[in-house]
């Protein structure tokens, strides 16, 4: 049977304000959205403490800079969503993103070749892992620690662990330097990927059966449904959305070099934790994501802008990604003594099928 890194519950009690009260209906409205109105709250507070803050620079500032790691973030969610961790979400882009500019500067390839070959070959390499984990059975944490290990020595040796510059087709580099109405469009790119990925795994059998193999494999094998095929697909999803991060890092930066990649590990998957507390909590899903990102890149910021320290931001992360991980369990430990006590209330000839809310 194949391990399970973390737990992604499927289900979750509705409670109404008719049945349950004001009080559990309050408690559930509050641990839902508790972070968005934290992150409107940091906006108000920094705004209103520090002037600079509320201007289109800041906020194309952080749209630009933390964009990519919202796509990272996104990328970890898919396996995280069948119960699992990637932390290639880290060591990939270290690689693809050297790739997609020595494909151009060293071996002549046209742009569009070179972004086609990169997700390519992210694609392959996140078959792989799947393997590694659905198949070999190898915890998903410790493969991809150990894979991703290997594609960083392979990214040092593709350097020579030394920088990769060239010069780089305009249109290659538009891909993240283009604005739309005066936003970078690497935020549209987080928008249209966080909608699709919702669609899929909000409203479709697919991510109805994502969600059941992060809840329980074994139930979900025994339901027909099959579980390598959800893990092996997860993966090679999140390693595509990890190539496709990595050259727009390419394409931001123009130099490719081995140093760059590792500090998007961190708060990549801090945003995907905390957003399993959020939204639907005690469950990975897109949009508390997107929140918990928002939460880092508001948080960090606002900080920043009071004249916070270099080592602000990694000491951030990391505080609130044990502060996430602990809501996590919470949330998660909450939801279902709420499923055992409503599960005996509901009469015998009366029972309803339980649906995702």
């Amino acid at each position: 049977m194949s391990k399970t890194s973390i737990k992604s519950t499927a289900l979750e009690q509705r409670v109404s304000l008719s049945e349950h009260g004001f009080g559990a209906w309050s408690m559930q409205a509050m641990t839902r959205y508790g972070l968005l109105l934290l992150c409107i709250l940091l906006v108000l507070v920094f705004s209103l403490t520090t002037p600079s803050f509320a201007s289109m620079l800041t906020l194309q500032a952080i749209l630009s800079s933390k964009s990519k790691i919202a796509l990272l973030a996104l990328a970890a969610t898919i396996p995280m969503i069948v119960g699992k961790i990637d932390l290639n979400v880290g060591f990939g882009i270290v690689l693809w993103h050297i790739l997609a500019i020595t494909l151009q500067v060293q071996y002549g390839f046209s742009w569009q070749a070179a972004v086609i070959t990169v997700l390519i070959i992210s694609a392959l390499y996140g078959l792989l892992n799947g393997i590694l984990v659905a198949l070999a059975d190898i915890d998903s944490f410790v493969a991809t620690l150990g894979s991703g290990t290997v594609l960083y020595a392979i990214a040092l040796w593709h350097s020579g662990g030394r920088q990769i510059v060239g010069d780089l087709p305009d249109a290659f580099i538009a891909l993240h330097h283009t604005e739309i109405f005066g936003i970078p469009i690497v935020a549209f790119y987080v928008l249209i990927i966080a909608v699709v990925l919702w669609l899929i795994t909000e409203h479709t059998p697919l991510g109805r059966c994502m969600y059941a193999v992060g809840g329980n494999p074994a139930a979900a094998r025994l339901n027909g449904i099959s579980v390598n095929r959800f893990t092996v697909g997860a993966f090679i999803a999140s390693s595509v959305l990890t190539g496709f991060s990595g050259i727009l890092i390419a394409s931001e930066q123009g130099v490719g070099q081995a140093s760059v990649g590792m500090d998007y590990l961190l708060p990549a998957l801090v945003g995907a934790f905390l957003g399993s507390t959020t939204i639907r909590p005690g469950r990975v899903n897109v949009w508390g994501t997107v929140v918990g990102i928002a939460i880092l890149a508001i948080g960090i910021a606002g900080i920043q802008q009071f004249g916070g320290e270099f080592w602000v931001e990694p000491l951030f992360n990391g505080a609130t990604l044990l502060l996430s991980i602990t809501l996590a369990g919470y949330a998660q430990r909450r939801r279902l003594l709420n499923q055992k006590a409503v599960k005996p209330s509901q009469a015998p000839g009366n029972t309803k099928k339980a649906t995702n809310s």
